[in-house]
């Protein structure tokens, strides 16, 4: 009977500490439970996807992101990649209720046996539970935490479906090389998108999870094969693979094709930097680096490539004619030189190139050391390749000194010492096999090149210098430089919007402008010094002279010219002084072309874009340049129907007969003036050439009905390039050359002549109005109105005493034209 009662008594204090202690976490998980976020937010989970970029025809160009991931709906996850995942991470997922009792039961006996030996303990983490800590908590490694995340993932399976955890587990995953989510990881690890992966790339794919690092195949490959094999066994086991499938997919070596990240699209670094900073002041760093956005360019990838190359032509053509100026570096040849040599920074965006050491000159031999590649790591790979250069190949390469070169190089040792890093450039291959190479180096002098459509102001190409490795600094839109005379014309075009004519008489005579006490005289010349008298304004663009545009600025007043530069676009706010007619202030190589082309576009306003459209995560369309209005474009049939009429609301900045008027005295500098190299061509083409003084920029400017092209060269510190390096001799023959391959086989168009003008024989040379045909007569464009005159009447003739060769002297306080400047000379 005692015996009984001890055991009684036993049993209910039993009982009582049990309820005590279910009270108590009860009480515990009450307080833990209020704590706990809500989980119905998932629904409306956006993870941070990456933005990609791409040409107008389609191709990836760039991809941003702080983490690389693309969203991908559970519906167009691949069965094989579930699959793959579930048996190597919870092959129960689809039967418990989010935990995962049995596991946990297991990984506490396993973990009493792993603090007794010191090891690291183990978790039983469904994905429920991973999708809870992941999105919701914090990885803190403490009982609060897993408590929290048992209770989250209980309330989760009763809030969300299965497929909606799986979903959310797939797309945040991290899986080693800054990939997110397997869709992203398919495209890091395999360049393939998910359905195109194989079961043993599935599964390697389903083994990074617990370890990335651990599985990198890199560094531990046969860690990784054992784990990858380890995820075939279970989706055997757990009836998702045949044994044939598995053994096939075990003997699948895991070959890794990373793919590129940057600018994919070769040549396209400067253009996708510029439509990176675009992006980034539109929708800001998150919107960019998270938004996942979907951006169309105006890229043509075909036309920056071709643009990249005529440029790079002319830069080292005109950096090889001054002379050699050394090595990129000098380093040890004692040993193993490809470790030194492979830590050198390369050109990686000029691929023609590749670095080198010389090892020995012998004569009219040198040889070399190519830099050796590097694997993903890293690491220098341990193949060592050689080659040569000649002296017959480096012949240019006279030390340069100052603005002269030195004695001709005769032999390599002229030239290179062992030890000096340089570029070179493969020509051929020797009959030993080894690959003959040219000595090249990064040229000093620089430049940029922009191609837009003149009718809607897409971009096709930019280039903003040699080499985007060496300086992301975009000369095409970051460089403020002088436009020199390429500015003319639209001095021009506000004379011929306000009562002048092509065929108005100017005096090209002598000019001085006061300016002020103890201040020299500023007196603009023509390039070559000489002075014409009397000629028509056609003639002065043609021909580029400065004194008479001087004289045509005076007689309009600046105020005015500075009016049409802001309408341009040019300049926001041009100084009103007579310096400025010449191109003496500072603008870009992207607002020059844009100001030329609206002039082709018949005057009507041109905003220049390198954003076709933008589209949100899902879809929606944010953004769009294009915003004429089409009613009808969107008919889902031809029912006899006119053709829908695109309403253009854009401002028209210049009268259309004024533009047509400028855009046929350009072609006269192609035809006639300074710019005669663009005319074998053999095409409609407009444009100007621009220098400055002592030829520190050289400038082409023109278009084609269906393209317009700026091309700027100069050093980014302004210097002389030389007697001779023009506007007409630098930079038109890039615009040539680029023009011939962007056009070629397209049919020459003319420029469409505005209704109401009409054109009329004049004698160019005069102005005045010729019968017939002959020497000096062309057709000249005229308003209504207007015609030819029957004597001259010069613009600057009275204030230069009725004298063509005596100087005349402005009063700067009268007229306001005082200021030193340089700007346009030819």
């Amino acid at each position: 009977m005692i015996f009984v009662r001890f055991f009684g008594w036993l049993f209910a204090i039993g009982a009582f500490m049990a309820l005590v202690v279910a009270g108590g976490v009860a009480l515990y998980i009450q307080g833990e439970s209020a704590e706990l976020p809500d989980v119905t937010s998932l629904r409306n989970y956006e993870p941070p996807v990456m933005t990609r970029v791409h040409a107008s025809d389609g191709q990836l160009v760039a991809e941003y992101a702080r983490e690389k991931r693309l969203f991908l709906p559970i519906q167009l996850i691949p069965e094989r990649l579930k699959e793959a995942f579930l048996s190597a991470e919870d092959k129960d997922f689809y039967s418990h209720p989010g935990v995962d009792l049995m596991s946990i039961g297991s990984a506490m006996v396993r973990n009493v046996d792993n603090v007794m030996n010191n090891r690291r303990l183990v978790g039983a983490s469904t994905i429920t539970q991973q999708v809870a800590k992941n999105f919701l908590l914090t990885n803190e490694r403490s009982v609060d935490r897993k408590v929290k995340e048992m209770l989250l993932s209980l309330r989760m399976e009763q809030a969300l479906s299965k497929d909606q955890i799986l979903e959310l587990y797939l797309n945040e995953i991290y899986l080693g090389l800054g990939a997110y989510g397997v869709a992203a990881a398919s495209l890091v690890y395999f360049d393939k998108s998910a359905p195109e992966l194989t079961l043993a790339e599935a599964a390697y794919l389903a083994a990074l999870p617990k370890a990335p690092t651990n599985y990198n195949p890199y560094r531990y490959y046969d860690k990784a094969i054992e784990r990858r094999n380890w995820v075939v066994d279970q989706m055997v086991s757990n009836g998702y693979a045949t044994p044939d499938e598995a053994a096939a997919a075990k003997a699948e070596p895991i070959k890794i094709t990373q793919r590129q990240l940057n600018a994919q699209v070769f040549a396209s670094e400067y253009f996708v930097e510029e439509v990176r900073r675009e992006l980034i002041r539109r929708w800001g760093e998150k919107g960019l680096y998270e938004g996942g956005l979907s951006v169309r360019t105006t890229l043509d990838p075909g036309l920056q490539v071709s643009a990249r190359k005529v440029l790079h032509e002319a830069l080292i053509k005109f950096d090889t004619a001054r002379g050699w100026r050394g090595p990129v570096t000098t380093i040890e040849t004692a040993g193993d030189w490809g470790i030194p040599l492979g830590e050198v920074p390369a050109l990686t965006d000029v691929p023609e190139w590749q670095l080198a050491v010389v090892l020995s000159t012998d004569g009219e031999t040198a040889e070399i050391g190519l830099q050796p590649k590097k694997t993903p790591t890293g690491a220098v790979v341990e193949e060592r390749e050689r080659g040569t250069i000649r002296v017959a190949d480096m012949t240019w390469a006279r030390w340069a000194t100052g603005d002269r070169r030195g004695r001709k190089v005769s032999v390599t040792s002229d030239v290179l010492s062992v030890g000096d890093v340089v570029n070179v450039e493969r020509i051929e291959q020797d009959v030993d096999g080894r690959g003959v190479y040219r000595l090249r180096q990064m040229p000093e002098i620089s430049g940029a090149m922009v191609a837009m459509d003149p009718v809607t102001g897409r971009v096709k190409a930019l280039v903003g210098g040699f080499s985007f490795a060496h300086s992301e600094f975009n000369r095409a839109t970051q460089a403020w430089r002088q436009p020199g005379s390429s500015f003319k014309p639209f001095v021009y075009a506000a004379a011929l919007d306000n009562g002048y004519t092509p065929s108005s008489v100017a005096l090209d005579a002598p000019f001085e402008v006061s300016q002020g006490p103890g201040l020299d005289v500023w007196r603009p010349q023509n390039y070559g010094g000489n002075f014409l008298g009397p000629a028509t304004l056609r003639t002065g663009i043609e021909r580029s002279r400065n004194v008479m545009t001087v004289r045509l600025a005076q007689d309009m007043g600046m105020p005015l010219v500075a009016e049409y530069a802001r309408r341009f676009g040019i300049y926001d706010n041009m100084l009103p002084v007579l310096s400025m007619s010449l191109g003496a202030g500072e603008t870009t190589v992207l607002k020059m072309t844009n100001a030329y082309s609206i002039i082709a576009n018949g005057g009507r306003r041109v905003q220049p874009t390198l954003i076709d459209r933008v589209q949100d995560r899902f879809g929606k369309t944010i953004y769009r340049h294009d915003e004429r209005i089409c009613e009808n474009c969107n008919a889902d049939e031809w029912r006899g129907q006119d053709e829908p009429e695109v309403v253009d609301e854009r401002e028209q900045v210049l009268d259309p007969m004024t533009a047509y008027q400028i855009t046929s005295m350009m072609e006269g500098v192609v035809q006639r003036g300074t710019a005669t190299v663009v005319k074998s061509l053999g095409r409609p083409v407009a444009g100007k050439t621009g220098t400055t003084n002592e030829e520190k920029d050289a400038w082409f400017v023109g278009f084609t009905p269906d393209l317009t092209v700026g091309v700027f060269m100069g050093y980014d510190q302004p210097r002389p390039m030389g007697k001779g390096s023009t506007g007409g001799q630098m930079a038109a023959p890039i615009f040539r050359d680029f023009v011939e391959i962007a056009l070629a086989g397209e049919p020459p168009v003319e420029f469409r002549v505005p209704d109401g003008l009409t054109l009329i024989p004049i004698d160019r040379r005069t102005g005045l109005r010729a019968g017939g045909s002959g020497e000096g007569v062309i057709l000249e464009a005229f308003k209504p109105g207007t015609e030819p005159p029957s004597s001259f009447e010069v613009i600057g003739y009275e204030s230069a005493g009725g004298s063509y060769d005596r100087p005349v002297t402005v009063n700067p306080e009268a007229d306001r034209a005082a200021v030193t400047g340089t700007g346009g000379l030819y």
